[in-house]
């Protein structure tokens, strides 16, 4: 994934310090004075009244929080699993035993609990009308040099109007058949996997849709307090769409095969054949 990633890594970070620093597409806003002295007077406050007990519970969470990014990095176990022992790890060591309390922890994510329930149905359809076929033969049928760059510019479309993990799901499935029947090699079947990623994730932050974490702000009870819409929400992303969009498009298109056989040249990976 380097040869792709690290380019877009980059040219987002500055993207990131331009809007900012020029205060761009409603970036760069400072906060009231007035306001954060409120807030400083509200956090002593707080920091005084704080016993032994919840400084731990602080603690605790901090420490989990830097398993959660250790375990993802690594791929330690499978996502849902990985969710489920930060869980069990911030309850238990937090002595949250009450089901009434946790309960009250899930109750912002309900809107986008319902929300993902819908994308679900709607690629179980997909999956089961065979609604993304036409397009994965059209690729298919293409020469192998141009199936990298389709397969990107296909998954960020469709990634940008539904969910991006669903539709890489289908994608990565649909490209396995393929993979079993002999359509593709499977140094190519690699290939694709990248650009069926990097597809699925660099486009597709043009709408919330796309992405879960703007989705479930757009849905969480702070939306409406900082006055974030969804027409809001895709101006702000306009110039990290753009961008990432298009040097990841460069990235498949120039440099993935050559830098991975680079790589493979070098020992650091291996090629499948």
């Amino acid at each position: 994934m380097i040869p792709v990633t690290l380019p877009v890594f980059i040219c987002g970070l500055i993207i990131c310090y331009c809007v900012e620093r020029f205060k761009l597409f409603g970036y760069g806003a400072e906060l009231p004075e007035s306001v954060r002295h409120i807030l400083q007077i509200h956090d002593k406050k707080a920091s005084r009244k704080r016993d032994r007990r919840e400084k731990l519970q602080l603690i605790t969470q901090a420490l989990v929080g830097v398993w959660l990014i250790i375990a993802l990095a690594f791929h330690l176990a499978e996502v849902g699993l990985i969710g489920l022992s930060v869980i069990i790890l911030i309850t238990s060591f937090c002595g949250i035993t009450d089901e009434h309390t946790i309960g009250k922890a899930f109750e912002e994510a309900l809107p986008f609990t319902a929300l993902l329930t819908v994308f679900f149905s709607i690629v179980a359809v997909i999956i089961d009308q065979y609604l993304f076929t036409p397009f994965i033969q059209f690729v298919l049928q293409s020469s192998e040099s141009s199936q990298l760059v389709l397969f990107y510019l296909f998954n960020g479309l469709l990634s940008a109007i539904s969910d991006n993990v669903f539709v890489g799901t289908v994608y990565i499935n649909e490209e396995m058949s393929a993979l079993k029947a002999g359509l593709i090699s499977r140094q190519q079947y690699e290939y694709l996997a990248v650009a069926i990623n990097t597809g699925t994730n660099l486009p597709s932050v043009a709408t919330p849709n796309g992405q879960a974490a703007f989705l479930f702000l757009l849905t969480s009870a702070l939306s409406p307090l900082i006055r974030l819409s969804y027409g809001r929400m895709v101006i702000m992303a306009l110039p990290y769409t753009i961008v990432m969009t298009l040097v990841g498009l460069l990235a498949v298109e120039l440099w993935l095969i050559p830098v991975t056989e680079w790589f493979a040249s070098l020992g650091l990976i291996n090629i499948a054949k």
